[in-house]
C-alpha cells in the first residue's frame, strides 16, 4: 500500500483513473457527456468509461473498473452511487474521486467537495490523498448514515422520478404520505456500557457530518473515530416533523455533545419489534444491529487544506 503522498503524486503525474458515473442519479444523464469531455480536459488518461444505465450494473462495473488498475475511480453520482463505490474501495490502494450528481450529496458536502462541476474536477487534479472512517452496519461498510425506521420506508418508496423533478424535497414529500400510518418503535441502544432508551419513529447513526444535504452537527465529521447516533422527536408525528425541521435549521449551531445526540465509536440498536434498516439510502434489513467504525478505511481525493486526521 502506497503513503498517502505517494498515491497523491501518482494522480497527479500519471493521471491513471476510471471514470464511473450513474446514468440514473438526478443529475447523471444529462451531465454525462460534460463530465467526460471535463475529466479528459483535466488531462486524465482513462483507462475505462461506465455509464451506469442500470442499478444492477453498479457492483460489476466497479469490480471491472478497479481491474484496470487506476490510481484514482471518479465516480459521480448521488449519495447510493458514491457509498456502493466507497464499500468497494474500502482498504484499497486506489482514491475516490468525487464528482456529485445527486439530490443530497451528504458525502461530497462532509468532505468539502464543491457541488460545481468544474470545481469538483479541479480537486481531482490538485487536491490530495486522505483517508476517512466509514461505518459498520454489521459488516456492510457505509459513507454517510444508518437510518432506522421510517427513513427506512421512504428510499424504498420515494419515486425515482419525483426525485429527478424536485431534488431533495423528494424524501419530506414521500415521509408526509408515509407518516399518517406509520408507527413508532421502542428502540434501546447501547453503548460504551449503557443503555438510552427511546420511542421514535426514527433513529438515525451517521458517520458523515450532513444528512438531507444539511449539517448534523457543526462537529461531526467523517474523520473523527466517532458515529453520531440520534432519535427524530418522539411517538408524536407532530414532533417528528418540527424536530425534522429544527434539526435541519440548527444543525450547523449545534454540537453532538449535546442532546439527543450520543458520539461514540460503536452501538447496538435494539427495537421491540424487526424494523426496517437503510445503509446511505439502500434497504439494508431489519434490526437488530451492531453499528461500529472501521477508521481511516477510504482514500479521497480532497483540497488541499483539508485536516487529515
Amino acid at each position: 500500500m502506497r503513503t498517502k503522498p505517494e498515491l497523491t503524486s501518482a494522480i497527479r503525474t500519471g493521471r491513471r483513473a476510471v471514470l464511473l458515473v450513474n446514468a440514473h442519479s438526478r443529475r447523471g444523464r444529462r451531465l454525462y457527456p460534460e463530465v467526460l469531455r471535463r475529466v479528459e480536459a483535466a488531462g486524465f488518461e482513462l483507462l475505462g468509461r461506465f455509464p451506469i444505465e442500470d442499478p444492477r450494473q453498479l457492483r460489476s462495473s466497479l469490480e471491472s473498473a478497479t481491474e484496470l488498475g487506476p490510481d484514482l475511480l471518479v465516480v459521480g453520482g448521488g449519495d447510493g452511487t458514491i457509498g456502493a463505490a466507497a464499500r468497494h474501495l474500502a482498504h484499497r490502494d486506489v482514491a475516490l474521486g468525487l464528482l456529485p450528481l445527486g439530490t443530497t450529496n451528504n458525502f461530497a458536502r462532509t468532505l468539502g467537495i464543491p457541488l460545481d462541476l468544474d470545481a469538483a474536477v479541479a480537486i481531482l487534479t490538485g487536491g490530495k490523498v486522505i483517508d476517512v472512517d466509514l461505518g459498520l452496519a454489521g459488516d456492510m461498510p457505509f459513507a454517510n448514515h444508518v437510518g432506522i425506521g421510517l427513513s427506512a420506508a421512504i428510499f424504498a418508496t420515494a419515486p425515482p422520478r419525483l426525485k429527478k423533478v424536485i431534488g431533495r424535497l423528494a424524501y419530506p414529500a414521500t415521509a408526509l404520505a408515509l407518516l399518517t400510518r406509520h408507527r413508532a418503535m421502542r428502540v434501546t441502544v447501547r453503548t460504551d456500557g449503557r443503555s438510552h432508551d427511546y420511542v421514535t419513529h426514527q433513529l438515525y447513526v451517521a458517520n458523515g457530518g450532513f444528512h438531507a444535504g444539511r449539517p448534523i452537527t457543526a462537529d461531526a465529521d467523517a474523520d473523527d473515530r466517532l458515529l453520531v447516533a440520534y432519535p427524530v422527536g418522539d411517538a408524536n408525528r407532530a414532533r417528528l416533523l418540527r424536530e425534522t425541521a429544527r434539526n435541519a435549521a440548527t444543525g450547523h449551531r449545534r454540537s453532538h455533545g449535546e442532546d439527543p445526540f450520543l458520539a461514540t465509536d460503536e452501538i447496538l440498536v435494539e427495537t421491540d419489534r424487526p424494523v426496517p434498516v437503510e445503509v446511505d439510502g439502500e434497504p439494508r434489513g431489519y434490526t437488530p444491529l451492531r453499528i461500529g467504525l472501521a477508521a481511516n478505511a477510504l482514500r479521497v481525493m480532497a483540497a488541499t487544506d483539508t485536516v487529515d486526521r
